[in-house]
């Protein structure tokens, strides 16, 4: 709901160090797996309850993730750097509630496989518009910068970020958030197979 407006400005901001970068030899790819190994080292680090430490890679994370999409148009977008973005961003996001379940499984397991069972729906919802879309030769004109037809919603990057970081300046709250935002995921997922289900009639 929030990417668009967040993308805009992050764009304006990050483009000198991304022109910096790509004249220090580094490419979007590199970024992308420097970004994954930031995000997923949250992982250990809320399961060894270390919020604040979890907090800051989740922003490197995001920071990466921004800069990656930057990088990669002052080259050239490939195939490969999108595909291999979207995958790692979904295990990124998946590895956040983990972390949680590890840190305190007798109060955040249940929340947790809640959450990223509704990260399932958001996920599988979004790529497989994406294919049909890809297979009708659909763009996307709110997101043309995109490697593939991004279908936008009510639970997307920035509200999931958002939410990453107040469980981590909050963990007792954890359960309280992951339902709530399992909620609006679950609603999002609902949406995304109305518009699906409408947008692609047969021919």
């Amino acid at each position: 709901m929030l990417d668009r407006l967040i993308l805009k400005h992050s764009h304006c901001l990050l483009s000198p160090l991304a022109i910096r970068l790509q004249r220090l030899g580094i490419n979007a790819n590199q970024l992308t797996l420097a970004g994954f190994l930031a995000g997923i080292s949250a992982l250990p680090l809320l399961g060894f309850e270390h919020y604040g430490a979890a907090l800051v890679m989740i922003i490197l994370n995001r920071l990466s993730d921004g800069l990656d999409g930057i990088l990669a148009r002052l080259d050239q977008p490939t195939d490969r750097g999108g595909f291999l973005d979207i995958v790692l961003d979904f295990l990124f996001y998946s590895a956040i509630p983990l972390g949680f379940a590890l840190a305190d499984p007798t109060r955040n397991a249940l929340p947790a496989a809640v959450l990223i069972y509704s990260f399932i729906g958001t996920g599988c919802s979004f790529l497989a518009f994406a294919v049909i879309a890809a297979k009708r030769g659909l763009d996307s004109t709110a997101y043309p910068d995109k490697s593939f037809y991004y279908l936008g919603g009510l639970t997307e990057a920035t509200e999931t970020i958002a939410v990453f970081l107040l469980m981590c300046l909050w963990p007792a709250a954890f359960p309280v958030l992951a339902y709530g935002f399992a909620g609006l995921c679950l609603i999002a997922t609902s949406l995304r197979i109305h518009a699906g289900w409408n947008q692609f009639t047969d021919r």
